[in-house]
């Protein structure tokens, strides 16, 4: 048996040991391509694997968390991204808002529609004044599901929110050889100082760190600069990691007018990577709304959005997983033409393709 070989049987092992037996209640949706568990407590992404390769990206989770539920795989920052102010803060109001802290209901149990099984779930955020309704889709037919989220104010006054998708991947499908890419534009460090962090302005993948020119489609020992956003141009936002350790890769596709930011985050431990976030959404500054406010905007593009009394906006994304061999290079582009989603490896010809249908019906 090949390097190689022993190898992704030592990756397999270790995904079989680290992905965690779902004790905690969960909306659970399996189809002969894939399987995805989104839990009850916080309504996080917690595992999306492959039928018949347990590898499961989403294994990270905030340690030494004092607050239930914990922080952890992909989870929906809603009303806000990072930290609310002193004041709201007194008030009880946590990090990333509230619709990772509270329990969610299953609306509707899983059901095949189509060539879709379906489901839906809500949430209700007391602090925040605002309900979420989710509805997920994923195919019967290949690893790959849209999940559609609609907010709804139920104030009696307007309010400024964010929504930030925070997709989290640690190992052991996250390791030094994972590349990480997306169709980001100009950006900038957030370790840079008020009121303009976006001086220096860096293009991805790159950003600066101590005078030094760093490349974020790579992890290694150091994670600075630990958070750099993005713009994307386009109709479509996408980013993919690469895990080619373990022959598997993960992607997501959104609608730009959705979600206008690409926020790359990086952490390690004890010398190795330990997570990735591959988060989109409506804002690119991590700083609570006054901050927000006062600024308005980075590089013309918003730093909040606006939400009246009892008004709702639907928003979308979708994921999905590839088999990808271990000499992958990465994604140079993604298309989605006539159906189809399609990615282009870096300096390469090999093509990944999915029949996905309509992605975004409206």
């Amino acid at each position: 048996m090949g390097r190689g070989a022993l190898l992704l049987l030592a990756i397999l092992a270790a995904a079989q040991s680290q992905t965690p037996v779902v004790n905690r209640p969960a909306l659970v949706l399996e189809t002969q391509s894939a399987k995805l568990v989104v839990e009850l407590g916080g309504g996080a992404i917690s595992d999306f694997h492959l039928a018949g390769l347990p590898l499961n990206p989403f294994t990270w989770e905030l340690k030494n968390d004092t607050l239930s539920p914990r922080l952890r795989g992909h989870f929906l920052c809603l009303d806000r991204w990072g930290q609310p102010s002193a004041a709201e803060e007194r008030n009880g109001m946590p990090f990333h808002g509230e619709a990772p802290r509270v329990n969610w209901r299953v609306v509707a149990q899983p059901s095949i529609k189509g060539d879709k099984q379906v489901a839906e779930m809500s949430a209700s955020l007391p602090l925040a004044g605002l309900d979420v309704a989710r509805g997920v889709q994923l195919s019967t037919k290949e690893a790959f599901f849209i999940i559609t989220e609609r907010v709804t104010n139920r104030n009696k006054l307007g309010r400024i929110y964010n929504v930030v998708q925070h997709p989290s991947i640690g190992p052991p499908f996250l390791d030094e050889k994972t590349l990480v890419d997306a169709n980001a534009r100009i950006g900038f460090m957030q370790s840079s100082p008020l009121p303009n962090p976006e001086q220096p302005k860096v293009e991805w993948p790159y950003a600066i760190h101590n005078g030094k020119t760093v490349d974020l489609r790579r992890l290694a020992d150091d994670p600075e600069p630990n958070v750099v956003s993005y713009t994307i141009e386009g109709d479509y936002g996408w980013v993919t990691a690469s895990g080619v350790s373990g022959g598997l890769l993960v992607g997501y596709i959104w609608k730009t007018s959705d979600y206008p930011w690409f926020n790359a985050w990086r952490d390690t431990e004890n010398g190795h990577p330990a997570a990735r976030g591959l988060e989109f959404g409506t804002t690119g500054l991590h700083q609570p709304f006054p901050v927000l406010v006062k600024k308005g905007k980075i590089f013309d593009r918003p730093l909040y959005t606006y939400l009246d009394a009892g008004e709702s906006e639907a928003r979308s994304y979708a994921a999905f997983l590839f088999r990808i061999p271990q000499d992958y290079k990465g994604v140079e582009r993604v298309t989605y033409v006539d159906g189809q989603l399609q990615l282009h490896e870096r300096g390469g010809d090999r093509e990944l393709k999915m029949n996905v249908g309509d992605l975004f019906p409206k």
